[in-house]
């Protein structure tokens, strides 16, 4: 998995790995907003990075949380959704809404591999100062560019370039932001 190759999801390393960090993760959405110092404990042994400043609100849900980067200053919403089985890498200052995901497993498309758990990933990158609207999807092997603005609802299928206002179904560059 970690290679980029495929994988068997019901390896028992890998059952044992998602395992443990949805105990973490149950344990981060279980805990007060108040409680800021357990809930920062909590991202630092789930997460392979928190920038400074970066805030994550509850409910959050990943698989493994050790391929998850996030810049400081970075604050990602109610609801989100990581499926990191490849690495997922999002800059600093990055504005994440309510209900984004972002996804970087593949399934086969013959059913026989599909049915035998057989898996692919590709990494997702948000680059700095982006900002992702509610509702956002972002799948597999997709990059965002520095400071571009996806709009809400949007399914992002392949890269968008810097500095550009994107939105639809399939996303799509709209226009240059100045």
């Amino acid at each position: 998995m970690l290679d980029g190759g495929p994988y068997l999801a019901n390896e028992p390393q890998l059952l044992a790995e998602r395992r443990r960090c949805r105990i973490l993760v149950e344990r981060f959405n279980a805990t007060s907003f108040d409680e800021t110092a357990a809930r920062g404990a909590i991202l630092d042994e789930l997460l392979a990075e928190l920038g400074e400043g970066a805030e994550i609100m509850a409910p959050f849900d990943c698989d493994y949380g050790y391929q998850i980067r996030i810049g400081a200053r970075t604050f990602v919403n109610y609801g989100a959704i990581i499926l990191d089985a490849a690495e997922v890498t999002i800059g600093a200052d990055v504005q994440i809404g309510p209900r984004v995901q972002l996804l970087t497993a593949l399934h086969p498309l013959q059913a026989g591999p599909r049915r035998r758990g057989v898996e692919t990933a590709e990494p997702v990158s948000v680059g700095d100062g982006a900002w992702l609207a509610a509702g956002v999807i972002v799948c597999p092997g997709v990059s965002i560019g520095t400071d571009t603005v996806i709009g809400a609802g949007s399914v992002v299928t392949r890269d968008m370039p810097a500095r550009h206002l994107c939105f639809g179904n399939p996303c799509r560059a709209v226009r240059e932001l100045g």
